[in-house]
């Protein structure tokens, strides 16, 4: 059985504060659809699709709008209309979104749906940019570390049903792609495709004018090319871009081959529908020879990748 899947990337356009979940969901919709008639398989939509990036405003723990932004299940009626037209276009698709678990505990996370309309898998953001409080005198904040908790899940793998011929899978969520860490984790578990979705500035989001959208954009490509081939993986990037109530989003969105190459990208800022052909069976070129692991890895040297967190220089 051939092991070709046809994979998109749902690019949205930027999504205002003031936009009704409605809207948003009717966009999504129209981009399945669009995925469908180009011959895709599975749909990897961007982090927090249905929503503004929120985490750019200062808000109340309680208050409504902040929480109106997290789903409390998956699905839910708010997203059940997203959920039922892939069913019926037999799509699988990733999507991330603010997850409020029935404890309380507040995530960023992201999910991945198979054809069927069940839930493959699970995953929660581990790498939170930004700050823990709101930061004096910047227009605007970037506030995961305040809204959000580390994710508890590691870095989980999954395999897809037959009919995409039982690929692993795994996913990232925007900062994830930054650190090669996670996927490397990934990789040891033989992952041949990365979905990862991104809200990115186009503006350096700690203060500051030390980068450019141009040089995000790069440094965005170069994380999934890099990682990609380090990992012999094929990578799916996408983006919410453009610009929502005046605060810039990169796009960028791209589809990655095992040798690092970009295969399909987002030519603009809005919502967009990019498509690949991902022959599974050529991330063994990688995982076979160069990244073969089991030959050439040398853990007893990594140590401290694992045991420290800051950087020492020697004295």
């Amino acid at each position: 059985m051939s092991r070709i899947l046809t994979v998109a990337g749902a690019q949205m356009g930027p999504i205002q504060r003031a936009d009704t979940r409605e809207a948003t969901l009717a966009r999504m919709i129209a981009l399945l659809e669009q995925a469908a008639t180009k011959g895709a398989n599975l749909v990897v939509f961007p982090e927090l699709a249905f929503t503004t990036f929120f985490p750019r405003w200062p808000m109340g723990r309680d208050d409504a709008e902040l929480l109106g932004c997290f789903e409390t299940a998956m699905p839910n009626p708010r997203v059940q209309p997203l959920f039922d037209r892939a069913r019926a276009l037999r799509l699988g698709f990733y999507v991330g979104y603010a997850e409020l678990t029935p404890d309380g505990h507040r995530f960023n996370s992201a999910i991945t749906v198979g054809p069927d309309g069940d839930i493959l898998f699970k995953y929660r953001k581990i790498h939170l940019p930004g700050s823990d409080h709101v930061k004096a005198g910047q227009r605007y904040q970037q506030l995961e570390k305040m809204y959000f908790e580390y994710g508890d899940l590691g870095f989980p793998v999954a395999r897809g049903p037959e009919a995409w011929g039982r690929p692993v899978l795994g996913m990232l969520v925007c900062n994830d792609r930054r650190w090669p860490e996670g996927w490397r984790c990934l990789g040891l578990q033989g992952v041949e495709l990365v979905m990862v979705g991104y809200n990115s500035a186009a503006y350096d989001p700690n203060g500051g004018e030390g980068e450019s959208a141009e040089l995000r954009t790069f440094h965005s490509k170069l994380a999934a090319q890099s990682n990609a081939y380090m990992n012999a993986t094929w990578a799916v990037a996408v983006a919410k871009a453009g610009n929502e109530d005046g605060a810039g989003l990169i796009g960028g969105s791209c589809i990655v081959d095992p040798n690092g190459l970009i295969v399909a990208e987002a030519a603009t800022l809005g919502d967009e529908v990019i498509v690949a052909e991902v022959d599974l069976d050529a991330c063994r070129q990688g995982k076979e020879k160069m990244f073969n692991f089991a030959q050439h890895r040398r853990p007893q040297h990594y140590r401290r990748i694992v045991d420290q967190v800051g950087a020492t220089a020697p004295e």
